[in-house]
């Protein structure tokens, strides 16, 4: 064996070849098979030569995981973490070790893809069930969703809906109370504002003389007050308006509920419930109205059906995939929702159980009582008489108390007149309250805790009114109070685990949703406590280490897309493509072309497309595709010259979504910008753009980037995501701010979309580790590979499934669409079969009837190994061989192993097996199934059964049994 110079041990040491699946060997085996002598030459023959970047992305050398991981933690060590009172609806929180490391850092719940196969899903489905049943036990309403995004967007979604569903149609005015969180009020001006919807902000008793189709409460108020608000929400429910209230999660445990006050719709973040603040996200919201709104409520609901044994089984319900299907008239855009964060509060309710958490509630109330207590006995004034854990202390020198509290390592809220906020949380100590003793009233304060303690359980504090204490029960059901030992704890977490197919187990083969590896040096970081113990409106010098971050990342993210400017802000994808057109609305706007509000959308578009531009009151004129799936550039010509007047903006993805490079992209562009409109390239395909073209080059405006499809942000389940937005300089002005915490100058006074001004900014430490280690050399082979995977895979399949669209030199790219509807015709079975007969396999299956019914589209990725492409392919291959046996009558067509997949341990184990297949081939179709067999938990589940009988609470244990 020759000697290997030292420069080529260290390069041995690399990151990219642990992400990218194929070796050098099995490389050349696949350029083989589909043709190509390089890499090089694949790409020559796959990507228009017209668009594809003149030189290599300057993004540095790619770092080891060691160098990289070092890198972070001195930036991390930049944040400074004080102890802080700040509120606003974030918390410091102790979340359960038992759930830290066996659900956020665990892959079985991280690399889990959004439950569209539920029967592969049952795990998170039950614990999402779970949540929404805190949810509805807490705010005492009927029906809860399985999260949304965060408490700003929740209530301007609360908003939306009470737009629908108010009886007061007259009414274009919407109230919202002073005493709601600031950037919540932010977030819901900037959607009431391209709605068109009015806004007044005022105190909220002032809700009773106005006339609005629904108004905004929040309970308790952002400075601390509980009150009830009973008369305010009939007052509104009188003159047929709609009620929302935000509320805190951990107060509703010792509160009555504003379902009992008579509130249509309660929101908020589930943060407290042990997720940590990481400088404003991800957190996961909770939304609940009535039964009367179930068909207007925003996001998915997790609803109790039967699989075809007629066991209970969990699946999506009602809003399962509402975008796809009512595209422009869809209720929301919020295609994800924040199933991981969901989740850990979900357990974090369960490890406490009712009783933890009302331990947990009175420890934080008593700690508020006595500081006010001993405030007061120190002469000083509080703003309110009634508070659950926020006390506002009026204070003469309002610059000295906050300069005092800074050098004791403490934030105070800072933002309101002539007083400061305290919070207190589930961290606060006896020791804090000394110290904030010591800040207020000075050295030598004389005050003593535990007497304090014993005069208010002598005498009672009144500071939550009698008619206000909680007296229905919450977390009755079994689940809440069963699991309180980690031991029990740990099982409960794991047996869910078991239920659901994740990353770790197998390759997610889903076409536009990019289910590549989570590399655990890029997660590492997220549970860091520099990056998450930080209050989303610390002050910025306290920041700095996310600050470098956020700019750093932001930059590689320029140089990545071709743009001029990043907004961190967005939250989802989803939130992206808003934000992204509001920036194309104001940009008009500011050029006296308010007229224009017309956005074209190619056929083949996301669902989230027409749906976010009706967001931003846009009109959706849809373009024609032509055959091979490329937009149909004689009826887009036709189209732009006839609506040039009117022409805002044309919605676009590439590669399409049909998998192929569309040669006339960069016309496209010229075509619109011709007639007065701006580009909006739907950034869900950046996976195939990365190192070797961008939007910028191809000539867009503005687009979207999933960092939790491209940039390694796992998807959780189904969420988080982040969204951040791209845009060329002239509409850099228009990006959001935030107006806590103002996010640059430059942008100052627009509208925020998220809660946070940098959004889910504790997760963006995965992106930029990800560029890190793969520096601008890595991510354009990341690229290339996941291009040869794809076209692998089209190649292998091509001679026994049709693939239907190819691009140039009939070439796919990083991903491929097979054609089922032929065999559809000849064997009656269905998409839907094979996707079920894919779970025997151990596989998830690919993504199903989109973007066209009757067909599954497949990405690999590039982070899939050869072995694990040509384990799919040989599924793929028997399952053809299966529909050719029911083609032939060989196997009837209702009784075979297609239509009754997906299989499960309890038919195998059956007594009774009374098809025409056996066992054998039931369970273990090839050889490779039994050395990692899945075992679905359910069979196939009914979801007209689930939606004729809609049940979204947890049924009783006994139901699952036998």
């Amino acid at each position: 064996m020759p000697h290997s110079t030292l420069s080529q041990l260290e390069q041995k040491q690399d990151f990219i070849r642990r992400h990218i699946g194929p070796g050098a060997e099995e490389t050349a085996q696949m350029l083989e098979t589909v043709g190509a002598s390089s890499l090089d030459d694949l790409i020559e023959q796959t990507v228009p030569a017209s668009i594809r970047l003149p030189q290599a992305m300057n993004l540095g050398q790619s770092q080891t995981e060691a160098e990289a991981l070092a890198a972070l933690k001195v930036v991390a060590s930049q944040n400074k973490i004080n102890r802080s009172y700040i509120g606003m609806g974030y918390y410091d929180t102790h979340t359960p070790n038992v759930i830290l490391r066996n659900v956020l850092e665990n892959p079985g719940w991280y690399t889990a893809y959004t439950p569209y196969q539920p029967e592969i899903a049952q795990g998170r489905l039950q614990a999402l069930l779970n949540f929404q049943q805190v949810t509805l036990d807490l705010t005492g309403m009927d029906l809860a969703s399985a999260s949304l995004l965060d408490e700003g967007t929740a209530a301007a979604e609360a908003m939306t809906l009470a737009r629908r569903m108010s009886k007061n149609k007259k009414s274009n005015l919407f109230f919202i109370a002073d005493d709601v969180h600031p950037q919540t009020i932010n977030v819901v001006e900037t959607r009431a504002e391209m709605f068109g919807f009015e806004i007044v902000v005022g105190k909220a008793e002032e809700v009773a003389a106005q006339d609005v189709f629904g108004a905004l409460l929040q309970y308790p108020g952002t400075t601390g007050e509980v009150r009830d608000l009973t008369d305010l929400i009939a007052a509104v429910q009188d003159k047929k308006g709609i009620v929302a209230v935000a509320a805190d999660l951990m107060s509703l445990v010792l509160l009555k509920s504003p379902g009992e006050m008579g509130a249509d719709v309660v929101l908020g973040s589930a943060q407290r419930f042990g997720v940590p603040m990481g400088y404003g996200g991800p957190h996961a919201a909770f939304f609940a109205t009535r039964d009367a709104y179930k068909r207007s409520l925003p996001g998915r609901i997790i609803g109790v059906s039967q699989d075809s044994r007629g066991k209970p089984a969990l699946r999506m319900a009602l809003q399962t995939r509402e975008q796809h299907i009512r595209r422009e008239k869809a209720n929301s855009n919020i295609c994800t929702a924040q199933v991981l964060l969901a989740n850990m509060a979900s357990f974090f309710a369960v490890y406490h159980g009712p009783e933890g958490l009302k331990t947990i509630a009175n420890r934080i109330h008593r700690f508020a009582d006595i500081l006010a207590a001993g405030l007061i006995t120190k002469g000083f004034s509080l703003r309110h008489n009634q508070w659950f854990d926020t006390i506002t202390v009026e204070v003469a020198d309002k610059k000295a108390v906050l300069e005092t509290a800074l050098a004791a390592g403490i934030n105070l809220r800072n933002d309101l007149d002539g007083a400061v906020g305290i919070a207190l949380d589930e961290t606060t100590t006896r020791a804090d309250i000394e110290q904030l003793f010591t800040v207020l009233a000075g050295e030598g304060h004389g005050l003593d805790i535990d007497k304090l303690d014993q005069q208010l359980v002598e005498n009672g504090s009144g500071s939550i009114p009698a008619e206000l204490n909680r007296t229905s029960a919450i977390l009755t059901h079994e689940v809440f109070n069963s699991y309180h030992s980690e031991t029990e704890m740990l099982r409960y977490i794991k047996s869910l685990e078991n239920k659901d197919l994740a990353l770790n187990h197998s390759m997610i083969s889903l076409g536009s949703c990019t289910m590549k590896l989570n590399a655990t040096a890029e997660m590492i970081p997220v549970t860091w406590p520099e990056f998450g113990k930080l209050h989303p409106f610390a002050p910025l010098d306290q920041a700095k280490g996310y600050q470098d971050l956020i700019k750093e990342l932001g930059d590689w993210l320029v140089e990545v897309t071709g743009y001029d400017n990043i907004s961190m802000q967005p939250n989802s994808g989803a939130q992206g493509e808003y934000a992204g057109l509001i920036a194309i609305r104001k940009y008009h706007e500011s050029r006296g072309d308010a007229h224009r509000n017309i956005c074209l959308i190619p056929s083949s578009a996301h669902g989230t497309n027409p749906a976010s531009a009706q967001m931003v009151d846009y009109k959706v004129v849809v373009v024609n595709c032509d055959k091979n799936g490329n937009v149909d550039m004689a009826d887009l010509k036709t189209k732009a010259a006839e609506m040039a007047d009117h022409l805002a903006c044309i919605m676009i993805t590439y590669p399409s979504t049909h998998g192929v490079y569309e040669e006339t992209i960069s016309e496209i562009c010229d075509i619109v910008h011709q007639h007065g409109g701006q580009v909006y390239l739907d950034g869900a395909n950046m996976n195939a753009q990365v190192g070797l073209t961008s939007p910028g080059l191809i000539g867009s405006d503005v687009s979207h980037l999933n960092l939790h499809k491209t940039f390694c942000i796992p998807h959780g389940g189904g969420g988080p995501g982040v969204g951040p937005i791209g845009v060329k300089a002239h509409l850099a002005p228009f990006l959001p701010d935030h107006n806590v915490l103002g996010v640059d100058a430059s942008t100052k006074g627009n509208g925020a979309v998220s809660s946070a001004p940098w959004g889910s900014a504790s997760i963006l430490p995965i992106s930029y580790m990800y560029i890190k280690m793969m520096g601008g050399e890595g991510l354009k082979k990341a690229t290339e590979m996941a291009i040869l995977n794809a076209n692998y895979i089209a190649k292998k399949l091509s001679g026994h499934y049709p693939v239907l669209y190819k691009g140039r030199n009939d070439r796919v790219a990083h991903e491929c669409i097979i054609d089922l509807r032929p065999l559809k015709e000849s064997s009656g079975v269905t998409e839907m079969d094979v996707a079920k007969r894919l779970n025997d396999y151990g596989f998830h299956a690919p993504t199903m009837s989109f973007p066209v019914a009757g067909t599954l589209m497949i990405e690999p990725t590039e982070s899939e190994a050869k072995a694990e492409l040509d384990r799919f392919i040989e599924a793929m291959l028997c399952i053809r061989e299966e529909i050719a046996k029911v083609e032939s009558g060989e196997w009837d067509a209702l009784d075979n192993p297609l239509h009754n997949a997906p299989h499960t341990l309890a038919d195998i184990c059956d007594s009774e097996w009374n098809h025409s297949y056996d066992r054998q081939l039931a369970a273990y179709p090839v050889a490779s199934v039994a050395k990692n067999k899945f075992w679905p938990t359910v069979n196939r589940i009914d979801d007209v059964y689930g939606d004729r009988n809609l049940i979204c609470s947890c049924p009783s244990v006994d139901t699952y049994r036998d």
